[in-house]
């Protein structure tokens, strides 16, 4: 018998063991982490939790209820920490207590009651008791939570919508578009707005797939750079649909089945230094003869109603036509009745060589990702320039040719921004110039394009900026469509040393101020800021002021001692230790450690060569995207993310070893991105992630929100998107998640959008911002919809799904359009 009971305390005596090495391995990790962080001048709180483990962990093999009351006294300590800390907000929460709840629950056990009686039965009954009501009280504030809605939700509803705005003289803007989807953004103002109404809250539950097409291009061919990705947003002009594809194939499908009618691969030159490979859109041009006149007589109402043109007949070669940029740098016109190449166009060659005149030619190193914009006279282009690559880089110069030939009509240059008559064929522009990669926008009325440009490389370094790229680096800038002279600029950054170039086009409003009507601009920016200008003249509608900011730049570098702010803002709240964040505790203190160890000075702290925490990160709180605006509801739906990133400068001994690229070195013709050869200092770029690769900041990471425009308030603002496709397990937590994609807008009251991380389309109540409907795609949807009626009467809302190659979203090559059951 004593050796039956021998055998049967063994497993027992084991078990406790075992449990009170894995709480005193946990202890040691807090205990030594702790001291770490204290040093660093941060929270007490887990050194003090990670001696009372290692004393529970000491305690529990000599039996009894000792090691359970200090293990129960640890638990609720740190409920109480984590509640006074952050709150009855579930994730935090979970993140500080999640461990200690697991292994409290295991505590409970009558396995582990038993190995402790064995032991020493005084005082288990009233530990476990103890410890129990802490587990509930600690599921208690669980539940609590669950009911709580983060501290970043606004609710309330926007203001009905009313009669269409009276243009502002001298302004005449034209009418959202109905039937049709002739520009990127809608039409030229990139108000990503459609006058359709027949899909409505009331009936958006009921969209199906209407049908679906594969273009059969996925990334991952030979030369691809990373961020390979399907960013379009088709046009439909008449009854077609015209799409272009990463890999530079060019589609027209039928808008009502889905059918091809015709594909146009152009041949591009190889090998390419490309930093990105996509085709975000097409440009329409519909003829000399159906062309809107200098300014239209008929009314908004009576336009709206009609559709657009349908593709006119060739004249001889073509008249209306299409413009695709390619990734080799060129500008291909194509009619849209075939998609043959239009040979009167660009001298014979159906084209123009948008490396003409340009510096440091390295093909694939500068192009137009976005589409051109489209005047009754001109194309206007802009394009992407290589970041952190070298400072030798070619020019950001933006041309203006015309529409039938070709021929370059005016220039405008920042290194030479007065002289904008076409260069002379001996000249070259002016090398590593802020540049133009986002979409411009444009009102004949008034007679600008309005362009948000970029940055001049090095980003994270300006200590030998241009006068031209310190006045035009990351600002929408008015240009003047007769000659390209600048009307006026707006700077959002100054000395931009964030990568915070301006990402979005600028959407074009009327509005209503007072008792007057103002013809507005609202530029989206990476930093948060939602500028709402008088487009005549740049003034601020909204209020904007200059904040101090941080300064102590690198060597060699300076810093604006202020920088501008909207009264309109998303800017997110200056990080604190208390937002860090990870799957457990342990991860959370690493990323708490982190934090501490690298500058942090709030939004517009400087990079520096000991790491600064730049938040928001470069990802942007808005980004190509944009957002969609309501001429008649006078709002904005936006979609503000909030990520953070670490920025660290590396000291270059030379130009020419590589710094940063670690294995990542590139292959073949692709770029050694981050590496600035010719400036002092290489640059590591990298999410602010833990070491299990979580955010190191708490969520919610990406929001939906409304804002009145007329009073620069946010109405609402939601938490947005699931982890479902973010995490190893498929769970669809709904923690609000980036998006990467613009939204649209419709008269119905439905606002769609399709670019979160997780893989949805779905539509939303633009009055109070409820998701009322959502549909799994295939792939990423990291594109903007777009929304048109077909032949048969119906709305139809379509969308590209073909992922991301930065985000890591699934690769795809689907297009796919939704609408209602037919009656």
């Amino acid at each position: 018998m004593p050796d039956a009971a021998a055998r049967l305390r063994a497993p027992s005596s084991a078990l406790l063991t075992v449990t009170a090495v894995v709480i005193g391995l946990a202890g040691l990790a807090l205990a030594a982490a702790g001291a770490w962080l204290v040093v660093l001048g941060g929270s007490w709180y887990y050194l003090a939790a990670g001696l009372g483990l290692i004393l529970a962990a000491v305690l529990l093999p000599r039996g009894g209820g000792a090691g359970l009351w200090v293990y129960a006294l640890v638990v609720a300590f740190t409920l109480a920490w984590a509640l006074w800390e952050v709150g009855f907000d579930w994730w935090p929460l979970a993140a500080r207590g999640d461990v200690f709840f697991v292994i409290g629950v295991f505590l409970l056990t009558p396995w582990t009651a038993r190995a402790l009686a064995r032991r020493n039965a005084v005082g288990v009954a009233p530990a476990r008791g103890f410890l129990g009501v802490v587990l509930l009280t600690f599921l208690l504030a669980a539940v609590v939570s669950w009911t709580r809605d983060p501290a970043t939700r606004v609710e309330g509803t926007m203001p009905a919508p009313t009669a269409p705005v009276a243009a502002a003289a001298p302004s005449a803007s034209p009418p959202p578009p109905r039937q049709d989807w002739t520009a990127y953004g809608g039409n030229g103002m990139g108000q990503r707005y459609s006058a359709l109404d027949q899909i409505t809250p009331a009936n958006v539950g009921q969209l199906q797939e209407a049908w679906h097409f594969r273009t059969g291009d996925v990334r991952g061919q030979s030369g691809d750079p990373e961020e390979t990705t399907f960013e379009v947003t088709p046009l439909k002009i008449g009854e077609r649909l015209f799409l272009c594809t990463p890999h530079q194939s060019v589609v027209a499908l039928n808008a009502t089945t889905g059918e091809q009618l015709w594909r146009y691969t152009p041949e591009i030159r190889r090998p390419l230094a490309l930093q990105h490979l996509t085709c975000r859109g097409l440009s329409y041009d519909p003829g000399s003869a159906v062309r809107p006149a200098a300014a239209s007589t008929a009314t908004p109402a009576a336009a709206a109603q009609a559709p657009a043109p349908a593709p006119a007949p060739a004249g001889g070669d073509c008249d209306a036509k299409l413009f695709m940029p390619t990734a080799d740098g060129r500008i291909l016109a194509l009619n849209p009745e075939s998609g043959k190449p239009c040979m009167r166009f660009g001298g014979g060659t159906g084209q123009i060589d948008l490396w003409k005149n340009m510096p440091n030619v390295k093909p694939g190193s500068y192009y137009s990702t976005s589409p051109v914009v489209v005047t009754r006279s001109l194309i206007i282009v802009g394009g992407t320039v290589l970041d952190n690559v070298s400072t030798q880089e070619t020019s950001g110069v933006i041309r203006a040719f015309d529409i039938d030939t070709g021929a370059l009509v005016w220039n405008w240059d920042s290194g030479n921004p007065d002289d904008t008559a076409p260069i002379a064929a001996d000249r070259r522009y002016t090398a590593n110039s802020p540049n133009s990669w986002s979409i411009s926008s444009v009102d004949e009325a008034l007679g600008m394009v309005y362009v948000p440009t970029g940055n001049q490389p090095p980003d994270q370094w300006g200590g030998k900026r241009t006068e031209g790229a310190e006045r035009y680096s990351s600002s929408v800038v008015a240009l003047d469509l007769a000659t390209g002279r600048v009307r006026w600029s707006f700077q959002t950054v100054h000395h931009d040393l964030w990568d915070y170039d301006v990402p979005s086009q600028p959407s074009l409003i009327d509005l209503r101020v007072g008792n007057e009507t103002v013809p507005a601009l609202v530029q989206p920016t990476k930093q948060g800021e939602l500028f709402v200008l008088d487009r005549r003249d740049g003034k601020p509608v909204v209020n904007v002021h200059e904040r101090p900011a941080p300064q102590g730049p690198a060597e060699g570098d300076h810093t604006s001692l202020t920088q501008p702010v909207s009264d309109l803002s998303f800017d997110p709240p200056a990080l604190t230790p208390a937002d860090m964040w990870g799957g457990t505790v342990f991860d959370q203190l690493a990323c708490r450690i982190a934090f501490h160890r690298l500058r942090y000075e709030g939004r517009y702290t400087p990079p520096s060569t000991e790491g600064s925490l730049i938040y928001p990160g470069n990802f942007g709180v808005f980004n190509w995207g944009g957002v969609a605006v309501d001429p008649q509801r006078q709002m904005a739906f936006t979609t503000p993310a909030s990520l953070a990133f670490v920025s660290k400068l590396i000291p270059r001994k030379d130009d020419t070893s590589l710094y940063v690229q670690g294995k990542d070195r590139p292959n073949d013709s692709l770029p050694a991105l981050n590496e600035n050869f010719g400036a002092p200092f290489a640059v590591q770029l990298s999410a602010f992630t833990s070491v299990l690769g979580l955010p190191c900041q708490a969520p919610p990471w990406g929001h939906v929100a409304g804002a009145d425009l007329r009073t620069g308030r946010v109405v609402w603002k939601h938490k947005n998107g699931t982890v479902r496709d973010s995490s190893p397990l498929p769970l669809p937590f709904a923690m609000g998640v980036p998006s990467l994609g613009g939204p649209i807008m419709t008269a119905g009251g439905v606002a769609f959008l399709s670019g979160t991380l997780d893989y949805y389309l779905r539509a939303y109540d633009v009055a109070n911002g409820k998701e009322l409907w959502r549909s799994r795609l295939p792939a990423g949807g990291q594109a903007t919809p777009m929304t048109y009626t077909g032949s048969d009467g119906r709305q139809y809302v379509v969308v590209a799904a073909g992922g991301h190659g930065s985000l890591g979203t699934r690769t795809g090559d689907h297009v796919i359009a939704y609408a209602l059951p037919k009656r």
